[in-house]
């Protein structure tokens, strides 16, 4: 089984996000940066699977240079080898661009499963792996909680209001897992070692037959107008009891229709 796991480069957890005012973009250039949390649940996921019929895990990035720490650290997780879309030209493409040069990624090595994360843990939009379902032609399984493949079939369990939705389709499919899916192995020595011999394929835009009108600011289909700050949270209400303290709580949540 030939497993394709897409993931993000972000910010440490630590640092502060920054938005850079001119662009409206997060400015990442001199942010240390780790292979996304979210994301290391998926390529976890996609080794387990590995182990169990065998087979390939192969991880494509969209990032600058310096992506190349986090994708070392899903290397030296255990996965096989990494594509790692490197280009000016993609700079500032929005969801839609992004699935464009990762779709483009994919098709050029054979795949039968393709994981990613819900979600990325810095911009929470969450639209990517949709649009790269349309575009690579598959279906997509989303949110699994657990995930399982028998023969050409893969099966996933979605948490819903009343238990798990149990949902399948036949390979090949994209599948999303979410945060509570496993947790990820550390590394080993062995592991890092090894991620410094694992082939990293560097592609640009020109490569995978993409042009302005596909990605980058030119080929964007929404644009982030302006940044701002959420409003001050409005100071709260004490209530000071003189014998109708709760008498008060009860007008107070009533009045929120609560009770």
């Amino acid at each position: 089984m030939n497993i394709v796991v897409c993931a993000k480069i972000v910010p440490l957890a630590s640092v502060t996000i920054q938005i850079d005012p001119a662009t409206k973009r997060i400015i990442r250039t001199g942010v240390s940066q780790e292979l996304d949390p979210q994301a290391a649940k998926a390529v976890e996921e996609a080794l387990r699977l590995a182990d169990r019929h065998g087979g390939s895990v192969t991880l494509v990035v969209m990032g600058g240079e310096d992506a190349t720490v986090g994708i070392r650290s899903a290397l030296a997780m255990g996965a096989t080898a990494a594509v790692h879309l490197s280009d000016p030209a993609l700079a500032g493409s929005d969801a839609l661009g992004t699935s464009k040069a990762l779709a483009a990624a994919i098709r050029k090595t054979p795949f039968d499963l393709v994981l990613c994360a819900t979600e990325s843990s810095d911009s929470y939009t969450g639209l990517v792996p949709g649009q790269l379902a349309q575009l690579l032609g598959i279906p997509p399984l989303t949110f699994a909680t657990a995930l399982t493949v028998d023969g050409n079939v893969v099966t996933i369990k979605r948490q819903s209001e009343g238990g798990y939705d149990t949902v399948s389709a036949e390979l090949p499919a994209l599948v999303t897992v979410t945060t509570g899916i496993n947790e990820p192995r550390y590394p080993t020595l062995k592991g890092i070692m090894g991620a410094k011999k694992k082939e990293i394929r560097k592609y640009t835009a020109a490569d995978l037959g993409l042009g302005p009108g596909d990605v980058g600011p030119a080929g964007a289909r929404e644009r982030v107008l302006t940044v701002g700050r959420p409003p001050a949270r409005p100071p709260g209400r004490t209530i000071k009891d003189e014998g109708d303290g709760g008498k008060q709580i009860a007008e107070f949540l009533a009045g929120l229709k609560l009770v």
